[in-house]
């Protein structure tokens, strides 16, 4: 069986946008934001965008194209040991955590998108009376797990059509209407009363309270950067492995890098300044803030109704974006590993997702499980182990991938990168991982330094290999 290509470079880079943009930047970063102080968050998290997030976006990269396989076969045969099988089905565990949420969470913004636009046609608000309330009632139970369900079945049918009729169509349609709607909603609020307090809060730079914080906002700010870049589960492993041998690594990583920061902050300029123009507080985050501060703001505005139709539009398409590389990662194992074709290797998947995900819906305490304990120390220690096997493992080969494709300048940086992916990153990966679990605030900061470079030197002499360089 041929295995599928990208059609065109842009197309790549809008779906791996688009697997990047979603709920983590709209529904997930303002919370998480407002969470942990604001503008100081946002600086950590800049921060580990550049020096995190583009070299390890270019290291999954690498495993994906120079594999052309999925993560499972990917690691299993770029190692030539059975052992990786088992590292790369983590990554399924991943996706399979990932989309179990948040499917549900699609389907709450699928349902305000529907009722917005139906009360826009005439009929009434649900959520205008009470929108902490109305949250309450829906956020779990049936009707929850039929939105879960429908957001569900949209994003199969897009995974169903393949890699150039479904994910490039859809994500090269999808991404510019994202932006664009974006930028107007973000001029929008820009004309509220009360829209300077909200860039304070958003974007003024509070060194006290960067000094005092840094290391307790270092652990979500990493969480949010890999979550909002799809790194660590490996789906950017997938979506690399449909590459072509002509691409610019590094280029393409800081593309999506770029404009996946880019619809972060966009959408921050348009929920702060509507949260402070009508007095709501952006400090009382929490899943729900999309769904009820928010809303309940739309309600408050002229032409709110109208208002909450687009953003809630905006939202639903940024969420499949994304939804369609977490279910596109086990679809790729069935096909490459299993011999399923894609019809059955999508019926298959959904399957096992409609059942997880069920279980969110209902009940809280699984949704809170997923979306808040488990999926941050997920991707951190994944994207560790897919960094330490491009450093240790590939080594040269590593190199190589780097190289290709790549103009002189990028080139050069090769060496530098493998260093950084091979030796800081995992460091400081497994630093946040601990910090991550409370462990500094238990023994201290300087012994949880000392373990975390203890972890990484076992695992250093662990997974080198003769095409080591480091």
């Amino acid at each position: 069986m041929t295995r599928e290509t990208w059609a065109t470079r842009v197309g790549f880079v809008l779906a791996a946008v688009g697997s990047a943009v979603g709920l983590g930047n709209v529904w997930r970063f303002p919370w998480v934001t407002a969470e942990n102080g604001g503008s100081a968050f946002l600086l950590v998290y800049l921060f580990v965008v550049l020096v995190v997030g583009v070299p390890g976006l270019v290291g999954e990269f690498v495993v994906g194209r120079r594999a052309k396989r999925n993560p499972v076969g990917a690691l299993r045969d770029l190692s030539g040991s059975r052992a990786w099988t088992a590292v790369g089905g983590v990554s399924v565990v991943t996706a399979l955590v990932l989309l179990s949420f948040y499917s549900v969470v699609g389907g709450w913004i699928i349902r305000y998108f529907v009722e917005s636009a139906l009360a826009l046609a005439g009929g009434p608000l649900p959520y205008a009376a009470n929108p902490g309330a109305y949250f309450g009632g829906v956020s779990t139970g049936v009707d929850a797990l039929a939105y879960h369900l429908l957001f569900l079945a949209l994003t199969g049918a897009v995974v169903l059509g393949g890699v150039r009729r479904g994910i490039e169509l859809g994500t090269t349609v999808m991404m510019p209407v994202v932006f664009a709607l974006l930028v107007a909603l973000a001029a929008w609020a820009a004309t509220q009363p009360g829209a300077t307090a909200g860039y304070a809060f958003y974007l003024s730079f509070d060194l006290a309270t960067l000094r005092t914080n840094v290391f307790s906002v270092l652990a979500p700010a990493a969480g949010q950067a890999l979550f909002t870049l799809s790194l660590g589960a490996g789906t950017m492993i997938t979506y690399a492995s449909y590459l072509g041998e002509d691409r610019s690594l590094p280029v393409d990583a800081g593309t999506i890098a770029l404009l996946n920061t880019l619809v972060g902050v966009l959408a921050g300029l348009v929920v702060f300044p509507l949260l402070f123009s009508l007095g709501v507080d952006p400090g009382s985050p929490g899943p729900g803030a999309l769904f009820v501060s928010i809303a309940g703001a739309f309600v408050r505005l002229p032409a709110g109704t109208l208002v909450a139709s687009v953003f809630f539009g905006v939202v639903a398409l940024a969420a499949l974006s994304s939804s369609i590389s977490m279910l596109e990662l086990p679809v790729a194992v069935l096909v490459d590993e299993i011999g399923l074709d894609r019809r059955r290797a999508v019926a298959l998947s959904m399957s096992v997702f409609a059942v997880t995900g069920a279980a969110a819906a209902l009940d809280a305490s699984v949704f809170e499980l997923f979306a808040v304990t488990l999926v941050d120390r997920l991707l951190t220690a994944g994207l560790a182990v897919f960094l330490l096997f491009v450093g240790w493992v590939l080594g040269r080969d590593a190199l190589a991938e780097f190289r290709a494709g790549a103009g002189p300048l990028a080139a050069r940086l090769a060496t530098p990168w493998l260093y950084v992916v091979g030796v800081v990153l995992p460091l400081f990966l497994v630093f946040t991982l601990l910090t991550g679990v409370g462990l500094d605030a238990r023994v201290g900061f300087w012994p949880t330094v000392t373990l975390a470079v203890g972890i990484v030197l076992a695992l250093f002499l662990a997974v080198r290999s003769p095409r080591s360089v480091l």
